[in-house]
């Protein structure tokens, strides 16, 4: 079994910490976990990881979050995956910091790069692990915040925060969407 699990983030040096690119950490730290690295191919970063039987095929698109989905695409047909083995890894201001809120299928939410995933999959029938990464701004600075970097407090719980996220996305291609949304939602 195949699974492309898709973390969203911008690319570049100066969106790295920001909380927009939470999709990218998670699957950095998972990618660091499993000795594996990601190497620069079409329209995004790619990296294959082996557990328990199944392939996980790690991608960050390099077309920014608001045009994942054309990669997204791309490498479920590349890698022959069906849509129902894809997992988005993304950013949730409507989930306070550290939260994971995990769906088979549902709207975008407001969420740009999943708007696009979408649009371009022609289904909201795919699953999303979505981390929470609060809503501390004022009416009008959404984007500033989401493109802000993390704070000192924010930094300090990500690690064991990332390690729970690692153990959703294993669980998501060993034991099913279910079994995981029901455990890892009450988390």
């Amino acid at each position: 079994m195949k699974y492309l699990v898709t973390g969203l983030g911008n690319i570049g040096e100066e969106y790295s910490n920001t909380r927009h690119n939470v999709g990218f950490m998670m699957l950095d730290a998972l990618a660091k976990a499993s000795n594996v690295t990601f190497t620069d191919s079409r329209y995004g970063f790619v990296t294959n990881l082996k557990h328990k039987g199944r392939t996980f095929v790690l991608l960050k698109p390099s077309t920014y979050v608001n045009l994942s989905g054309k990669a997204v695409n791309y490498w479920l047909q590349k890698e022959k995956i069906p849509v129902e083995n894809l997992l988005v890894v993304l950013d949730d201001i409507a989930l306070p910091f550290g939260k994971i809120r995990i769906r088979a299928r549902g709207s975008d939410g407001g969420h740009n790069g999943l708007k696009n995933i979408d649009a371009v999959l022609g289904t909201q029938e795919y699953a999303r692990l979505r981390f929470g990464v609060g809503n501390n701004f004022s009416k009008g600075h959404q984007i500033d915040y989401v493109l802000g970097e993390l704070s000192d407090e924010e930094l300090k719980v990500l690690p064991e925060r990332m390690e729970k996220v690692s153990e959703a996305i294993f669980s998501f291609g060993t034991i099913g969407l279910e079994r995981t949304m029901n455990f890892y939602n009450n988390i």
